[in-house]
């Protein structure tokens, strides 16, 4: 009985050592092979994919700012998915702007994420699907219409948008927005709200009338400045004495720097203005001072000499001090212009004189062989490729030649020096009217008229 016992039980135990060595070592290959292969393996054919190279860029761009690539590999290798995906539109133009600046801040990250999720539910819907409510990936209901024409308050555009072995894509016209994100949005709008209360400065008190100062009106976006240009211009040869801020400058209507910008590339791709848009950029701070000039509501119109009219200058020219400078600003007239405008006002007043930034200087204009000639005799030019640049702001005109003001203007601007070096004095000759004119002759024929000033 013992033997017997005894001679079952090794049977037994040789028996379970059998199987034991038989199927361990492949159960151990099984596992390793299985830990040594990524989880979560995507192929090509994957609506991940889809997703990313389809025309829903704005949704694929949110998925990888919110990181959630490695989270929707995981779940697609376990399940098939659904997705939501509104369109670009409802992504961009139809969503509140500090909405989305909320939703891209890096501190909302998990708002982000739970707002993408929400879009997303673990299982594939068609749109013959007779389901009526789903969860989505981040917990939340979606209720689901028959034929799927809607998903809660959103509108199903395209159903069946994108079709993959493990999921597919409808593209809805609005964003699913869960209660949870918008009470955290809102709840940040409120705290900034709060402490974005800007400080009061104290009153300021007139000291000639030792009253309160009235703070000045506000001005509207885009009004022009209250200032003339030369006052806001910054101090140069010939310039103002100081700078004065027009009134557009704080609240930055315009941006200046970047019309500038756009014109000088204008004026390179446009070819023969290459001279020109090296001046302004490497040899002068122009461009920078007419960036601040456009940011503060002025406008300006630039007469640009092409490259071989540049090429004329002499070295003299434009070895001076500050000249680049002065023959730059002889070329920019503080008004918009264009090239209808000019020919339409030398066709009716003949000659029209533009003021310039180079103070007091004034560049003439008049109509010649059925264009707009500026300046006299040989320095002048002729207006040869209009309207190169306009944006109602800044205007180009390319021009043939380089202005200079005439010898006139600079002799008019010359005062008479005596030997002492001071100015001399100018002499004011008085005009006497008819009446003085009679009473000075009566006393004449008295000899009398001497005595009196005016009379001589």
């Amino acid at each position: 009985m013992d033997c017997r016992i005894y001679g079952v039980s090794n049977l037994v135990i040789f028996s379970t050592l059998l199987f034991l060595v038989s199927v361990f070592p492949q159960a151990l290959t099984e596992r390793v092979s299985s830990s040594s292969s990524p989880t979560g393996q995507i192929n090509s054919n994957s609506i991940l994919v889809a997703l990313l190279d389809s025309h829903y860029t704005e949704l694929a761009e949110l998925v990888e700012k919110a990181m959630l690539l490695q989270t929707l590999e995981d779940t697609v290798a376990t399940h098939n998915i659904t997705i939501f995906a509104p369109t670009n539109e409802a992504l961009d133009r139809n969503l509140d702007p500090d909405f989305k600046r909320f939703l891209l801040e890096p501190a909302n990250l998990h708002s982000l994420q739970t707002l993408l999720l929400s879009h997303i539910i673990p299982t594939q819907i068609g749109s013959q699907t007779l389901t009526r409510h789903v969860t989505t990936l981040s917990n939340h209901r979606l209720h689901l219409a028959a034929n799927l024409t809607t998903v809660d308050e959103a509108r199903v555009t395209r159903p069946d948008a994108m079709t993959r072995p493990d999921g597919v894509i409808h593209g809805i016209d609005r964003l699913l927005l869960p209660r949870s994100v918008e009470d955290d949005f809102n709840r940040r709008r409120s705290l900034r709200s709060i402490t974005a209360v800007k400080p009061e400065p104290a009153p300021e008190v007139d000291p000639r009338t030792h009253r309160l100062k009235k703070p000045p009106p506000p001005t509207k976006p885009g009004s022009p400045p209250a200032l003339p240009i030369y006052d806001a211009l910054a101090p140069g040869p010939a310039l103002a004495p100081a700078p004065a801020p027009g009134p557009g400058g704080p609240h930055h209507h315009f941006n200046g720097e970047r019309q500038v910008r756009d014109f000088i590339e204008t004026l390179l791709h446009y070819g023969g203005y290459n001279e020109m848009a090296d001046i302004l950029v490497n040899l002068t701070s122009l461009a920078t001072e007419m960036g601040r000039l456009v940011s503060e509501g002025y406008v300006l119109t630039v007469l640009a000499p092409n490259d071989e009219a540049m090429a004329k200058l002499t070295t003299e020219q434009l070895s001076e001090p500050g000249a680049p400078e002065q023959i730059m600003y002889y070329h920019i007239v503080p008004e918009y212009q264009t090239e209808e405008s000019m020919y339409n006002a030398v066709r009716r007043f003949g000659k029209v004189r533009y003021d310039t930034l180079r103070l007091p200087h004034k560049v003439v204009a008049q109509e010649a062989d059925g264009s707009v000639k500026f300046g006299h005799g040989d320095g002048s030019a002729y207006l040869f490729d209009p309207d190169i640049y306009t944006d109602g702001r800044i205007s180009v005109q390319g021009i043939d030649g380089v202005l200079f003001p005439t010898e006139e203007e600079q002799a008019e601007r010359v005062k008479p020096v005596t030997q002492t070096g001071q100015p001399a004095a100018k002499v004011v000759k008085h005009r006497r009217g008819k009446l003085l004119e009679a009473a000075c002759w009566m006393l004449g024929t008295f000899g009398q008229h001497s005595r009196f000033a005016s009379c001589q």
